[in-house]
C-alpha cells in the first residue's frame, strides 16, 4: 500500500512546472509573432471593433448585441462555476465513503485523509478563481455597454475608443483566465484518482491548449487542399 506522499508532491510539481514552461513558451513566441496566439488576435480586434463602434453611432445597436452576447457567456459560466464549488463542498461531506472508492486506482500515491482534504481545497480554489474571473468579466462587459453608447457630444475626456478598449479587453482577459481555471480543473480532478493520472492529465492538457491557443495560420484560397481540410 503507498504510504508516502512524496509521490503526490513530486507529481503536483511537475504538473505545475509543465503548466509554468507552456505558458512561458507562449510568451516567448509572442515577443517574436505579437499574433501568435487567439487570445492576442482577439486583443487587437476588439481594440478596432471599439474604435468602429464608437467612430459611427449607427452601429450603436450591433455594439450592444455583441456585448450582450460576451455577459450571457460570462454568466452562464460563472453561474456553473458556483455549482461546482457546490458540488465540490458535498463531495468534501462525503470523504469517508467515496475515499476509498475513488482510492482504488491509486497504486503509487498517498491514502494520508489530510492529503485527499489538500486536493479538494486546491480544487475548491480553482472553481473559485473561475467564478471572481467571470464575475469581473462580466463587470467589465457591463461598464463598456454603458460607455459604448454615449453620444459623441457627451463623452468625457476618458471616454474614448482607447480607453473602452482598454476595458474591454481587460473583461477579455478575466474571461481567458476563468476558462484557464476551468481547464486546470482538469488534472486537479485526476488527482483525486492518484499522482500519475495528475501527471498524464496535464500532458494532454497542454496538447489541447497548444492546439487551443494558437491562433489560425493565413492560407492562400488558391492553394490546393488535401483530404484532411475538409474533416
Amino acid at each position: 500500500m503507498p504510504v508516502s506522499i512524496n509521490t503526490d508532491i513530486v507529481s503536483f510539481s511537475v504538473s505545475t512546472v509543465m503548466l509554468i514552461a507552456y505558458h512561458l513558451y507562449l510568451r516567448i513566441k509572442l515577443r517574436y509573432n505579437p499574433h501568435y496566439t487567439i487570445q492576442a488576435v482577439n486583443h487587437a480586434a476588439r481594440s478596432a471593433w471599439v474604435k468602429g463602434i464608437m467612430e459611427d453611432e449607427s452601429k450603436g445597436i450591433l455594439g450592444v448585441q455583441t456585448l450582450r452576447n460576451s455577459t450571457m457567456a460570462a454568466t452562464f459560466l460563472a453561474s456553473t462555476a458556483v455549482l461546482l464549488v457546490i458540488g465540490t463542498l458535498t463531495l468534501s461531506e462525503q470523504t469517508d465513503k467515496l475515499e476509498t472508492t475513488w482510492h482504488s486506482l491509486n497504486v503509487v500515491g498517498s491514502l494520508h485523509p489530510g492529503l485527499w482534504t489538500a486536493k479538494l481545497l486546491f480544487l475548491l480554489s480553482d472553481f473559485f478563481i473561475a467564478f471572481f474571473s467571470f464575475a469581473i468579466s462580466l463587470r467589465l462587459f457591463n461598464h463598456v455597454g454603458y460607455q459604448l453608447n454615449v453620444p459623441v457630444k457627451d463623452r468625457a475626456r476618458s471616454v474614448n475608443p482607447k480607453s473602452v478598449a482598454v476595458h474591454l479587453n481587460r473583461a477579455g482577459y478575466y474571461y481567458s483566465l476563468g476558462m484557464r481555471a476551468y481547464y486546470l480543473a482538469v488534472p486537479l480532478v485526476f488527482w483525486l484518482f492518484g499522482p500519475h493520472f495528475m501527471v498524464a492529465a496535464t500532458l494532454v492538457l497542454i496538447a489541447v491548449l497548444y492546439h487551443v491557443d494558437r491562433a489560425p495560420k493565413e492560407r492562400d484560397d488558391n492553394a490546393p487542399t488535401t483530404l484532411g481540410d475538409g474533416i
